[in-house]
């Protein structure tokens, strides 16, 4: 009777042993195949974030272009008033008479023909209206290539804008590696239990305590950070697109020779609301380039634990 009890127990304990090795041999399995791959992935996100840096990082120096350049242009087209209004009170002196020339009519015809409409005799004077004249027509030339350069930078800031908003739209943790990564959690779960069962045992599980001390780490990252700051640059690249858009209309009209030549109040107002949007743009871009740049680090902060934990694995 007492070798028969004996026998049961040993034959209990090698199968508890089996048992245990069976558990933590299918733990390492399960740990494998929901562990491995997430690095892969993440490091193609990390990739596509630090493309979209760049891009808006471009799109942010564009956008500062399109500010200083409608900048310099506002302070041409004040110079180009202050000489016109100084050309106007010189015919009017010399003139005695109240009908000025309208700056169109003085740039297009400011020699012979608008010195008999004034009357100017003095040979003085004469020689300063034409030297500003030329000032004139040599500022106002300036004037429309400045406006030129800014609806072209601020294309290219809306270009960039929108790919950036792209971009950003896809470059999320999408449901499958969400999942992939709770299962993950999960597997390095069972796999911790496995082990404390086996370590019971007296088994040897230096190994597969190595692999679940790696791979724990995933219960610790945040990996909604990734897509919250993929969001906040979406959101930012579209509100910088629109601005783009709207700044290169704007700054196209009021550089067109119909603004320029009939309405100079409408050609400032517009200019004016032209570098507004240039400068909201240029926020918008820089904004964008902030998230794109924080989304690096958290990615980098879920990849490093995926390197680590697939390491170990391999």
């Amino acid at each position: 009777m007492k070798k028969t009890v004996l026998t049961f127990l040993l034959i209990a304990i090698c199968f508890n042993a089996v048992a245990d090795d069976f558990g933590v041999d299918s733990a390492l399995r399960a740990t494998y195949e929901n562990c491995v791959g997430i690095d892969e992935a993440l490091h193609d996100m990390k990739v596509l974030a630090g493309i979209n840096t760049a891009v808006s990082g471009v799109g942010t120096g564009l956008g500062i272009g399109a500010t200083a350049v409608g900048i310099a242009k506002k302070n041409v087209d004040a110079e180009i008033e202050e000489k016109f209004k100084t050309m106007e009170a010189l015919c009017y002196s010399a003139s005695g008479e109240t009908e000025i020339a309208s700056e169109e009519e003085f740039i297009e015809s400011y020699d012979n023909t608008l010195r008999a409409k004034v009357q100017v005799n003095n040979d003085d004077i004469k020689k300063l209206d034409t030297a500003e004249a030329e000032e004139i027509r040599r500022l106002n030339e300036k004037s429309k290539k400045l406006g030129n350069w800014r609806t072209g930078l601020l294309a290219g800031n809306t270009a960039t804008n929108v790919a950036g908003a792209v971009i950003s739209g896809t470059n999320k943790v999408k449901q499958p590696l969400q999942e992939q990564i709770q299962n993950c959690i999960s597997a390095v779960k069972s796999l911790s239990a496995a082990i404390m069962q086996a370590k019971i045992s007296g088994e040897d599980v230096s190994e597969a305590t190595q692999i679940e001390s790696a791979c724990k780490e995933f219960e610790y990252v945040d990996v909604s950070k990734i897509n919250d700051r993929a969001t906040g640059g979406m959101v930012s690249s579209i509100v910088g697109s629109g601005t783009g858009l709207a700044g290169t209309i704007v700054s196209a009209l009021a550089n067109s020779d119909k603004v320029r030549t009939e309405d100079n109040n409408k050609e400032k107002n517009l200019n004016t609301a032209a570098n507004v949007l240039a400068a909201g743009s240029t926020v918008a871009s820089a904004t964008a380039t902030v998230f794109n740049a924080s989304q690096i680090k958290a990615i980098k902060d879920v990849a490093r634990v995926a390197e680590q934990c697939t390491e170990v694995l391999k």
